[in-house]
């Protein structure tokens, strides 16, 4: 097939559709990331402009996913920074984070870690996807089955979860996602303690958002069971006054303030100020007083990010012909993060899903992608329509994707010998500490294993 013949029209179509299907799963990941999910609408429009106009692709879209969003949190320690120094220094400092994960990226870039990244070991990506998954749900699972989201953390510190969670704290104090890990298995483990409402909303959009595709007509295009099912819950909340969490007032940027262009287009975006952010005492705060600690972890979370594109450009490149470069895509995550940094936003990566929606719907080029932030931007004054969404439902959105794959991680339990050891391991250790770390972990114990295994003996393994 090779790259399509383009075609404006076909891009504009697909830009529009992609934009509507996307906007639940925006303020959903910033639920994940731990601030305010109207900020996931207000700042995605800037970082896809950005890789619109680097990335070579025709169907291939970027923005904060679910793997961003958690390692961000995770790395950032997110919940105790913002009960320490309130929601507007967090924003301060994840902006800051995607600063220099996006510095990271084109510095990797052009010392050749492009075509390098290709080469991670299966086992690794397998094992680091699942603690990764692990992550998300425990992220997702306290909007879903409480009015509030605080609720299960206040419960899981006060029972037996929570003894073992210091216990194992004090052992080893980087196992700072056991605390997630916990509040699964007391959520699962005391559904007496859900909210009624909360718990009927979050387990039927789950439902309904997994099984829909089976039964809704197929000239719909993916993504909108996520918007009926939202639709549907907001519907619900406007109609009944529906007194859990929700997405509250969304705050919009004048039309005449933002960007201006030749003093004749305005484009209103909130462009905080660069110099300011690169003053954020992130490494004071986050990494121990270490800048060195702090540029290998924006490494890891840009490598670990890339991941992403490369599995998203392969598949483009087997399925169709549609040639890629490894560096420019770098590069282009790197100039992507830097426009997230400068208007607010996580880090951000390649998008599967959205990706593949992009292909679906006959986007002939990277005019579609660019289509859809500038609907996402100028669009900000009509998206109070979201507001009294109950975040139950977001909640939905996310578990959606990764609950089944958690339950039965297939490709985990297909591994043999050696490379299920390193799998395993790096599951758990992603699960409980950081994504980060879990990696850097998962490659080394790789790395280890098969140097002191024979290849004979893994062979009988095997």
């Amino acid at each position: 097939m090779g790259v399509p013949q383009f075609n404006p029209l076909r891009d504009v179509v697909s830009g529009a559709i992609m934009a509507a299907t996307s906007v639940p799963q925006l303020i959903a990941y910033a639920e994940t990331v731990g601030y305010a999910g109207y900020r996931g609408l207000t700042t995605a429009g800037a970082p896809l402009f950005a890789w619109g106009l680097a990335t070579g692709s025709p169907w291939m879209n970027s923005g904060v996913t679910s793997l961003t969003a958690v390692m961000a949190k995770t790395d950032l320690g997110g919940e105790a920074y913002i009960a320490k120094f309130g929601e507007e220094e967090y924003v301060q400092l994840v902006s800051a984070y995607s600063l220099y994960i996006g510095i990271a990226s084109i510095t990797m870039a052009l010392v050749g870690f492009g075509r390098l990244a290709q080469t991670v070991p299966g086992a690794v990506k397998i094992g680091f996807k699942w603690g990764c998954e692990l992550g998300v749900l425990s992220s997702a699972l306290p909007n879903g089955l409480y009015a509030y989201g605080s609720t299960l953390q206040t419960l899981t510190t006060k029972s037996a979860f929570g003894e073992l969670v210091n216990s194992v704290k004090t052992a080893v104090p980087s196992a700072t996602g056991i605390s997630g890990v916990a509040s699964i298995f007391y959520a699962i483990s005391h559904p007496q303690t859900w909210d009624f409402v909360p718990a009927i909303l979050f387990i039927s959009c789950t439902f309904f958002v997994m099984k829909a595709k089976s039964f809704l007509p197929k000239f719909m295009p993916p993504g909108s069971e996520v918007l009926i099912a939202t639709a549907a819950a907001t519907f619900y909340s406007v109609q009944f006054g529906y007194d859990g969490g929700v997405v509250g007032e969304i705050p919009s940027v004048e039309s005449s303030s933002g960007l201006s262009l030749f003093d004749v287009v305005k484009i209103p975006v909130e462009v905080l100020d660069v110099n300011e952010l690169f003053k954020v005492p992130i490494a004071e705060r986050c990494f121990d007083g270490s800048v060195v600690k702090l540029f290998i972890t924006a490494a890891i979370f840009a490598g670990v990010n890339f991941l992403s594109i490369v599995g998203i450009a392969s598949g483009f490149e087997a399925e169709n012909s549609v040639p890629w470069s490894a560096p420019r895509e770098l590069i282009s995550q790197g100039i992507s993060n830097l426009a997230a940094g400068a208007v607010g936003s996580a880090p951000v990566s390649g998008s599967m899903s959205r990706s593949l929606v992009s292909r679906m719907t006959g986007a002939s080029s990277k005019l579609a992608c660019i289509i859809t932030s500038l609907l996402w931007i100028y669009m900000m004054p009509y998206m109070s329509v979201m507001s009294p969404t109950p975040k139950a439902a977001l909640s939905a959105v996310i578990v959606s994707a990764v609950v089944q794959n958690v339950v039965l991680p297939k490709k985990l339990l297909q591994l043999k010998g050696t490379d299920l050891l390193v799998g395993m391991g790096t599951a758990v250790t992603t699960a409980i500490t950081s994504p980060t770390l879990g990696f850097g972990c998962g490659v080394t114990a790789y790395i280890v294993v098969n140097a002191c295994v024979p290849t004979e003996a893994k062979k009988k393994v095997a």
